[in-house]
């Protein structure tokens, strides 16, 4: 009904978040949305896309294609750039059901506050445990960004990722506070000013003590099982390496460097110089797999250590992450010390 839908919109503004509701609306004259303070400079398609879950996104394209989403009464793009203080404009829509988001359980709420071992009010940094989405998708049906809410604080601002891990990856992952911060650590990464060291065990151990891997990566494979491959025609990929331990020729514990940030960049390069990440079957397959000896069967790839200046402050930030407890059995199973200090990449001084 009218009344429903009305009302329904009313709470769902007071809220100013990207809550979803359950609700059947057609409103005769529509209503707007007003452009907050840390969404300026936000497409007008993604600020849509995260006010209005559940309406599908071709909806929105063919209603700003046809002028009938307009901010402050004119007619916009979807790539336009939002001001604060603006006002959009959401025209009336057919019945709709929007689902309604889940409640997060106390038992997740507090998994995802003792993820987070950084918090300066603009940058949080989180342990993420293997096994855990960074995004939904597919059967996905538990993810860090799915969670975020769990970190709000009264400002009733969302956190952002700033960039993701794979789901058995575990280790050190980056949320901005703000849009503003988020845009600003883009930039870092884009810029390569940041170090950001991987630790890794890999079957067997590299031939040289260190290196650099040059081989650019592409997309192939069908639906079902799309992975990366190093291919010519790919973006340029660069990842170095440098051993901390070796169990002979059986295994390493390598730490990686990746100066580029392409999909599974470090599964891939270390599955072409012919030593695959151990537990990594899709790029290393049946080799990545060591016979007769307890260890997780997961990829053994950790996000251990980042530095970066801090794009607010200024001031030099240097985190880490410790090892998994299941990665520390694997590594001590080949005698490799999981709380080594040992730091890699001395010989390079700027990054």
């Amino acid at each position: 009904s009218i009344c429903l839908g009305f009302c329904c919109v009313i709470s769902y503004l007071s809220c100013r978040s990207s809550i979803q509701f359950k609700a059947a609306f057609h409103l005769s004259g529509g209503y707007s949305l007003p452009v907050s303070d840390d969404e300026a400079g936000q497409r007008l398609d993604r600020f849509l896309q995260k006010h209005l879950k559940g309406v599908p996104f071709g909806l929105l394209q063919k209603l700003m294609r046809k002028g009938q989403i307009r901010v402050n009464s004119g007619r916009v793009k979807a790539a336009t750039r939002l001001v604060a203080g603006q006002s959009v404009r959401i025209p009336p829509m057919e019945e709709r059901k929007i689902e309604e988001k889940k409640k997060i359980g106390e038992r997740d709420a507090q998994m995802m506050r003792d993820m987070v071992i950084y918090d300066d009010g603009y940058i949080i940094a989180l342990n993420k445990p293997p096994g855990l989405a960074t995004q939904g998708g597919t059967n996905v049906a538990k993810h860090v960004d799915g969670l975020l809410d769990v970190l709000v604080k009264e400002d009733g601002v969302r956190p952002r990722l700033v960039h993701r891990l794979d789901k058995d990856t575990s280790g050190l992952l980056l949320l901005a506070r703000s849009s503003k911060v988020a845009k600003e650590m883009g930039r870092v990464f884009l810029s390569r000013e940041i170090q950001k060291i991987y630790w890794a065990l890999t079957v067997p151990a590299p031939e040289m003590n260190e290196g650099e891997i040059r081989a650019p990566i592409m997309k192939s494979g069908g639906e079902g099982f799309e992975k990366m491959v190093v291919d010519e025609e790919g973006q340029s990929a660069i990842t170095l390496f440098d051993i901390i331990e070796r169990a002979h020729k059986q295994a390493a514990f390598v730490a990686f460097w990746p100066r580029t940030g392409r999909t599974h960049q470090i599964r891939v390069h270390a599955a072409h110089m012919g030593c695959p990440i151990m537990g990594d079957g899709k790029y290393g397959g049946q080799e990545a797999f060591v016979d007769g000896m307890q260890h997780s069967r997961r990829v053994h790839l950790h996000a251990h250590s980042i530095k970066f200046k801090h794009p607010i402050t200024g001031k030099q930030i240097e985190l880490s992450a410790p090892l998994a407890d299941d990665l520390v059995k694997s590594w001590k199973n080949f005698g490799f010390d999981p709380y080594t200090e040992i730091v890699p990449f001395q010989d390079i001084k700027k990054f």
